[in-house]
């Protein structure tokens, strides 16, 4: 694998929490994925090792709060906060819909 994951194709979505500072650690992703509050694509993500890629949508409850965010490209480390903000685009919550 190159530096900064560009030769990855899909990563955990665990360990993409962890990489792109939505949770701090691996068992508080687990935590996150356990409670449903994680979705890919809309569907509700029950398996720590699914598979997310770069274009996929995840809709995320971080601290109260729902983020909308794209990947657009996979990180190969867990790195600075504005490093990570780079491998994502924030879409925000979808307003008026109820899944």
């Amino acid at each position: 694998m190159t530096a900064e994951g560009q030769g990855a194709q899909s990563m955990r979505v665990d360990r993409l929490l962890v990489y792109l500072r939505f949770a701090r650690t691996r068992s508080a992703a687990r935590a996150m994925i356990e409670t449903r509050a994680v979705r890919c694509n809309r569907k509700h993500v029950t398996r720590v090792s699914e598979m997310i890629e770069v274009g996929d949508v995840l809709t995320l409850m971080v601290a109260g709060e729902v983020r909308v965010v794209e990947i657009v490209s996979l990180p190969g480390r867990r790195a600075s906060p504005a490093l990570a903000k780079s491998h994502y685009r924030e879409l925000g919550p979808s307003k008026g819909t109820v899944s």
